[in-house]
């Protein structure tokens, strides 16, 4: 068995979640961390990237969860609310389910330079990959900015852009994505692996990769490394 090693010098842009700032934390179905000039591991989905039976099968487990943790719930309660979620759909999300309009190379190509859309002026984004159904990317709003509507502006660009193309209407995102703090330059390359290797994890051959790495991390040694 290899062990992976990882640059200790942060790349340009990137930082962790810092011990002296203070974090805001917001709820919706899930909870959101939020630290000023903080960088995020981001994931969003379409709407039908998992089956009702699977939704079903979220909503009873979370029902136990909270029947197990009652009231006033914990930092670290939360956390291990949003990273069993966050693990039990991204598995689910990898099985391909749904329309996967992003298996459209010109819709994927369309999501792949929304992401970029507001590169240096908003947010900088440091790498993401297009998958069928979902999208994983890391991104640090920039000053004055704020990572939910960031993500909104791009969602709503793109589905008006994929029901222009498919001539249709309809509800294209899961309202809600799942994003979290990368602590440090450790927990950033694991992330940033993860997003590099998701589509081969997901069975999807090479010539339907969809994927990106800022150049200056790619130059500082931060791209993807493919598993042999």
């Amino acid at each position: 068995m290899t062990t992976e090693t990882f640059n200790l010098n942060a790349p340009r842009g990137f930082r962790g979640l810092h011990p002296d700032l203070p974090i805001r934390v917001y709820h919706r179905r899930l909870p959101h961390w939020r630290q000023d000039g903080a960088t995020y591991f981001v994931t969003f989905r379409l709407a039908d990237s998992i089956t009702q039976e699977q939704v079903r099968a979220l909503k009873r487990w979370r029902a136990i969860w909270e029947r197990s943790h009652p009231e006033p719930r914990s930092h670290e309660d939360w956390y291990e609310l949003a990273r069993e979620i966050t693990r039990k759909t991204e598995a689910w999300m990898d099985g391909g389910y749904g329309e996967c309009v992003f298996r459209n190379r010109e819709l994927a190509d369309e999501m792949s330079k929304s992401l970029l859309h507001f590169q240096d002026e908003r947010c900088l984004t440091s790498c993401f990959t297009v998958m069928p159904n979902h999208v994983h990317a890391v991104m640090k709003p920039l000053d004055g900015f704020e990572l939910e509507d960031i993500l909104e502006s791009v969602k709503r660009f793109v589905s008006r852009k994929v029901n222009t193309l498919l001539d249709r209407n309809g509800v294209l995102w899961e309202q809600e994505s799942y994003d979290r703090i990368v602590r440090d330059e450790e927990h950033l390359y694991r992330v940033v692996q993860y997003i590099g290797r998701n589509p081969a994890k997901a069975g999807l051959p090479p010539e339907q990769w969809i994927r990106w790495v800022h150049p200056d991390w790619e130059q500082a040694g931060w791209g993807f490394r493919d598993e042999e």
